[in-house]
């Protein structure tokens, strides 16, 4: 078993192969390679196999087909401009969530080997004037460039799978909090960093109001849904190879309660609100009463509280002192 992780350099990237590494199989076949690819090359995690860490520009036909061989069984693609960035940047946004999307799934189709390909998408395909709950055979409406970059590519996944290509399966993620490192180019970013930078004792700016809820996991649980997700038998997908990842909806209220229930009053003192108009504009296009039926029955799982979220940063993340 050879496994390709694209956007392998970010922290699910990282944390996937680390969980890979300590558990040695996939799909009922023991891992000999895997191999991390990013637009720089990503840091060495350590297994007892072999790692590569490459550079891939997957907006690059050819950097895809050297990174991409014929002995690649499963291939994770995680790699892409995250919501703000796409929302400022429409041809960069255009250039790697789309057309990297497409240049992967042609090299695959092109080597005729059928390899298994777990997409990442997002809960931003969803939006605008479709009624609440949102379930698994809503109609993706995204109000986002990230959120229809990410649409076209679950397109491209059920294409390509129809055709025999690949064997495809996309997964829309929750947020994922609470994220270790800093902030990043993603909308959503702040819904980290109000938890992290106090728990790190360090001030935090809240560009919501404590009443806005969303749809959240934790990177501890998106990694193991991420592996029960490759696993899962062709022929359970369906004819929609894409879902919804479960997660869980709590306010920045309730998320800030739990910060206090696992890590004590001080924390939450941190936390500033000051409003950000462009990133509140953005946040008004998203949905937060998801039910992910699907993911479920196939298997895969959401966090049973947003105190587990807090305790998993501390357990697994929080820098040492």
């Amino acid at each position: 078993m050879h496994i390709l992780i694209i956007g392998g350099g970010g922290v699910v990237g990282q944390k996937l192969a680390r969980s890979l590494a300590a558990r040695g199989q996939l799909r009922g076949k023991e891992i000999r390679k895997i191999t991390l690819a990013d637009i720089v090359d990503p840091a060495m995690v350590e297994a007892p196999f072999d790692v590569d860490c490459v550079s891939c520009d997957i907006s690059n036909p050819a950097s895809v087909a050297a990174t991409l061989g014929a002995d690649v069984d499963v291939i994770y693609l995680l790699a892409a401009i995250v919501s703000a960035h796409a929302e400022e940047d429409f041809d960069a946004g255009l250039s790697i969530n789309l057309m990297g999307t497409l240049h992967v799934l042609q090299r695959a189709r092109e080597l005729q080997t059928k390899p298994v390909v777990v997409f990442t998408s997002s809960i931003a395909v969803y939006g605008g004037e479709v009624p609440d709950p949102i379930v698994d055979h809503t109609f993706l409406n995204p109000q986002t460039s990230y959120g229809a970059q990410k649409a076209m590519g679950e397109l491209l996944v059920n294409d390509f799978s129809r055709k025999g290509y690949i064997d495809g399966r996309g997964f829309r993620l929750p947020t994922i909090s609470v994220r270790p490192g800093k902030p990043n180019r993603a909308a959503s970013s702040f819904m980290s960093s109000i938890l992290r930078e106090p728990l790190n004792g360090q001030e935090a700016i809240c560009p919501v109001s404590d009443n806005f809820p969303h749809f959240y996991l934790s990177p501890r649980k998106c990694v193991e849904n991420l592996i029960r997700g490759a696993e899962v038998n062709e022929e359970d997908l369906g004819q929609n190879r894409c879902m919804m990842m479960p997660g869980r909806t709590w306010t920045i209220r309730q998320m800030i309660e739990a910060l206090t229930v696992v890590a004590g009053p001080e924390p939450a003192k941190l936390i500033k609100f000051e409003a950000q108009p462009m990133i509140e504009e953005i946040c008004k296009g998203w949905r937060f009463d998801l039910r992910p039926e699907k993911a479920l029955k196939l298997g895969l799982s959401a966090d049973e509280s947003f105190e587990d979220n807090i305790r998993y940063y501390l357990e697994d993340d929080k820098p040492a002192a």
